[in-house]
């Protein structure tokens, strides 16, 4: 895509892949470019999400971000705390990321997935107003639904390795299935 494309994207949405009752619904910090571009969630090819997602266990083969629909067949489902597309989440302001938070709540009261996984802790933070979150389970629910910190999959998260990352993927696994397999 052209420079010029990427940034026409910034004012389209990419729409949610949820259904009610889900296992787990993966929460991104807000769209990228080219995932507002291409209408795909995690779809930058350097992100990490969907090799992760595999990696843990939550899907038999690596999916690409245009078959994102099959996450629903497995029980999972994708949104973002801010529906807003930009090139980078430090363009987001608190305030987008409360009002985000407020709005991923209602949603989540709506849907009752049975964990909310946000991959992003510094966006969890910000969104719940919870600034000693840690990677892991929280202690908040929203309703009957648990909360798992992950780690953000962009490429920029260096910290973070492929491995370090699917082996944290694959513990919101374990716990939403109860299953240690690999197998979801």
């Amino acid at each position: 895509m052209t420079p010029q494309e990427l940034e026409a994207a910034r004012d389209r949405i990419v729409p949610d892949v949820i259904a009610g009752g889900l296992s787990v619904l993966f929460c991104g910090i807000n769209p990228g470019l080219m995932s507002a571009a291409t209408g795909h969630h995690f779809a930058r090819p350097g992100n990490r999400f969907w090799p992760v997602l595999h990696r843990s266990g939550f899907t038999p083969r690596q999916l690409k971000p245009s078959e994102q629909d099959e996450l629903l067949d497995y029980g999972l489902g994708i949104t973002n705390v801010v529906a807003r597309a930009s090139a980078r989440a430090d363009e987001l302001s608190d305030e987008e990321f409360r009002e985000g938070g407020r709005l991923l709540a209602l949603k989540v009261e709506r849907l009752r997935p049975r964990w909310l996984a946000v991959a992003g802790v510094t966006a969890y933070r910000t969104a719940f107003h919870d600034p000693k979150a840690r990677i892991g389970p929280q202690d908040r629910m929203i309703g009957d639904t648990r909360i798992w910190a992950l780690p953000n999959p962009s490429g920029l998260n260096a910290h973070w390795t492929l491995q370090t990352m699917a082996e944290e993927f694959a513990r919101l696994r374990e716990a939403a299935t109860g299953d240690s397999t690999g197998t979801w």
